[in-house]
């Protein structure tokens, strides 16, 4: 296992990679080129530049979150093979420069959503939350607004300007879509890209759908143990593989995150390791790591001006902890 932080890049983090090397056991970072569009090219300068600066902070890019997908390619329109083969390009570019895992989704639109980027907890603390009466009573805009507002000027991953400036379009595309359209949609993309990643050993991850049911209308799919184990036999290919996310997936505590953990046994080739807390039906929001804190069993986040989710102490603290509980493990395989 490799402990790793998110890193949103220079000009979009607050946190920087020299804090970042400070935290003990972190060698590296997810990261991306965030100021590309969906459906470009990645310029191979470009990155090599990110990769540069971290480098002069001992830091490694031990992976890509995200090559973003085009709608073009999730909806089936009769420009995606273009946009497949740009995303081919993109990833021989980095293939050839030692990237071997990409975190990515498939979700119409929205990247994720919630209602809530600042709910107060009686610690003090903010979390991003979600209470599903507020959004169903949301138009797509006015959540994009009311995001927007609460960012206190971050720029949010999956929430772009550029990207909800054409919503309306982006919706016509998947007007009528069933789940099994957009399923059959996603199998296509995976089917065209297996070959560069079986030159370059590139696992490609998918995200579940955050959170795991239909938002506004739009399908979602990668949202159940069911719909994952149905993926990764469409294209049972190794590098065809799963992010396990416990905070996306255990959105709906109908999942048992434990079964799908057993269900995608060889095909977990990313995580994201948090806890959520169930207030009630329709209504949950993110906590602490310790188990007590929240929902799961897993065997803070205070007084810092940050990107909603994504300060230094939220990661910080995070990586301590399941740093702990990897040593734990390790030990007891070991029988030490």
């Amino acid at each position: 296992m490799k402990m790793t932080l998110r890193w949103y890049g220079p000009g979009y983090d607050t946190v920087t990679p020299e804090q970042i090397r400070q935290v003990p056991g972190v060698k590296g970072v997810i990261t991306t080129l965030y100021g590309t569009k969906p459906g470009e090219v990645w310029e191979e300068k470009d990155y090599l530049e990110l990769k540069d600066i971290l480098a002069k902070s001992d830091l490694e890019i031990t992976g890509i979150e995200s090559v973003n997908v085009h709608e073009a390619i999730k909806a089936g329109t009769a420009e995606r093979d273009m946009y497949i083969e740009n995303y081919i390009s993109t990833l021989d570019m980095l293939g050839r420069n030692g990237v071997n895992l990409i975190c990515y989704n498939f979700m119409p639109v929205f990247d994720w959503t919630r209602s809530e980027l600042a709910r107060p907890r009686k610690d003090g603390s903010t979390v991003l939350a979600y209470n599903a009466e507020k959004v169903n009573s949301l138009k797509p805009d006015e959540m994009f607004g009311s995001l927007s507002a609460d960012s206190e000027g971050f720029i949010l991953p999956g929430w772009e300007p550029d990207r909800m400036e054409d919503i309306k379009r982006s919706f016509a595309l998947y007007e009528g879509m069933t789940h099994d359209q957009l399923f059959d949609n996603l199998v296509y993309f995976l089917k065209a890209i297996m070959p560069v990643c079986d030159k370059y050993g590139i696992d490609m991850a998918i995200h579940p759908d955050d959170p795991s049911w239909d938002v506004f209308g739009l399908p979602r799919i990668i949202t159940c143990k069911e719909n994952i184990v149905r993926l990764l036999k469409a294209v049972d290919n190794v590098h065809n593989g799963l992010t396990l996310c416990t905070g996306s997936l255990g959105s709906n505590p109908k999942n048992d995150i434990i079964d799908i953990i057993k269900s995608a046994k060889g095909r977990i080739h990313f995580a994201h390791i948090r806890n959520l807390k169930y207030n009630y039906d329709g209504d949950f929001e993110e906590a602490a790591h310790l188990s007590s804190d929240g929902s799961f069993d897993m065997y803070k986040i205070w007084g810092e001006h940050a990107m909603p989710g994504y300060g230094l102490y939220d990661r910080a603290l995070g990586a301590a902890y399941l740093n702990g509980l990897w040593e734990a493990v390790t030990k007891a395989d070991k029988g030490e």
